[in-house]
């Protein structure tokens, strides 16, 4: 018996993606919800390890040539098959004036890649859905000009804040064959987008929010002793935006008296830079680094910390955090929270209610870490507010509805 070709096409940077689970968990969470579709992926996984999340997926997953120089004959295969479709000229005029304003190697590829996904996509296919504003979007764009095919996105924070105005406006417009819809996860992302839209109905805020049932029931945490072992962890990427540099240097400002740990999960360019910054400052004994770890690696070491540090900031090329899921899912297990006021991070967590928002200077760090490490009582209170806001707030099932509901009146539209 052959199994009908789904009608959505979903494409992503990379598939997958251990720093990428709010993918994955609403990827999963729509195909429960009745969508069939495969992922159309830009990239090979680079990941060792994988989360359980992604072996629920069951679709199938289609690798795009991710340089064009590695696949010749299929990209100029496909190229062939996409200057017969209708929409081949005015999908290539497009990308020439776009090429004219970003003349790079990756704005070529974009184009390369738009057109084996047009010349590979199951001729039933009605729609698209990209995740990403930047990249996974354009070659989404170029492609469904060439099929004559509507497109969707969900943006986030990077794709948000480092893609140029002009190529922004151009994705939130009718005229200039923008998405029928975007979502974004943030209402501070929301808002910025919907004043680029022709129409800011156009732009959804959806939340993530968190699938509870993938986490367990938050510990019994016994009230740690204010002068104990004070064991605290951070999850993210080594990467400028979390801001990982700074709170070494606020570890080393932190008093002789507090018997601190700090470990650390995820990879990262920065990686071999930050631990020699620790080296130099004499705290590497501190210091435990574990790489990328799954999700149930992850789940077990919040478990057993103290307190969840991310200090996030904005990156010099304007990059930053939107809402980080890793927040949400530190609020699952009870763990208190110390972040920065970046983005969206004040919508979840309010300071001194559901966790503190400290500026990221070293300094500020240091002196937040302290008197947190001093109030256990005070902590553990935060910590149980942030866990009724996430179950009452922030839960994943409201967002998945509305998504899912864009995406059947979409593809209701093209029957």
């Amino acid at each position: 018996m052959t199994t009908a070709q789904p009608k959505l096409a979903v494409l992503v940077k990379g598939w997958p993606r251990l720093s990428e689970t709010f993918i994955a968990q609403e990827l999963v969470a729509l195909q429960e919800a009745g969508h069939r579709f495969d992922i159309w992926s830009l990239r090979h996984p680079t990941d060792v390890k994988r989360h359980p999340l992604h072996d629920r997926f069951q679709g199938q997953v289609h690798y795009l040539p991710e340089y064009l120089y590695q696949e010749p004959q299929r990209v100029w295969a496909a190229r062939q098959t996409a200057q017969a479709l209708p929409g081949y000229a005015e999908a290539y005029r497009v990308w020439r004036a776009d090429l004219r304003r970003d003349p790079t190697h990756n704005r070529i590829r974009r184009f390369g890649q738009a057109c084996v996904l047009a010349a590979e996509l199951p001729d039933v296919t009605q729609l698209m859905y990209a995740h990403f504003m930047h990249t996974p979007s354009s070659v989404a764009r170029y492609a469904a000009i060439m099929r004559g095919l509507p497109w969707s996105f969900s943006a986030h924070a990077k794709d948000i804040w480092t893609s140029p105005e002009w190529e922004k406006v151009e994705k939130l417009q009718a005229s200039t064959h923008g998405a029928a819809f975007g979502a974004t996860c943030t209402a501070f992302g929301a808002e910025h987008l919907r004043s680029l839209a022709d129409d800011p109905s156009r732009v959804d805020l959806i939340y993530h929010g968190l699938d509870l049932g993938r986490f367990p029931a938050p510990p019994n945490r016994a009230l740690r002793a204010p002068d104990g072992p004070f064991h605290m962890l951070s999850v993210g990427r080594l990467v400028e935006k979390k801001g990982f540099d700074r709170l070494i240097d606020a570890f080393a400002q932190l008093p002789k008296t507090l018997d601190w740990h700090w470990t650390h999960i995820g990879g990262g360019s920065l990686g071999d830079a930050l631990q020699n910054r620790a080296e130099a400052a004499g705290l590497s004994h501190r210091i435990t680094w574990k790489g990328a770890c799954d999700q149930p690696e992850v789940i077990a070491a919040m478990r057993a910390a103290d307190l969840f540090v991310l200090p996030s900031r904005i990156a010099e090329d304007g990059d930053r955090d939107g809402l980080p899921n890793v927040l949400m899912e530190a609020a699952s297990q009870l763990l208190p929270i110390l972040s920065t006021p970046v983005s969206a991070i004040p919508e979840f967590i309010e300071t001194g209610t559901h966790g503190v928002l400290s500026d990221d200077a070293p300094g500020a760090l240091a002196t937040a870490i302290s008197r947190l490490a001093a109030a256990p009582d005070q902590t553990a209170s935060m910590a149980s507010a942030a866990y009724d806001r996430l179950i009452t707030k922030f839960r994943m099932d409201p967002g998945i509805a509305r998504l899912s509901e864009r995406l059947r009146t979409l593809g209701s539209d093209t029957e």
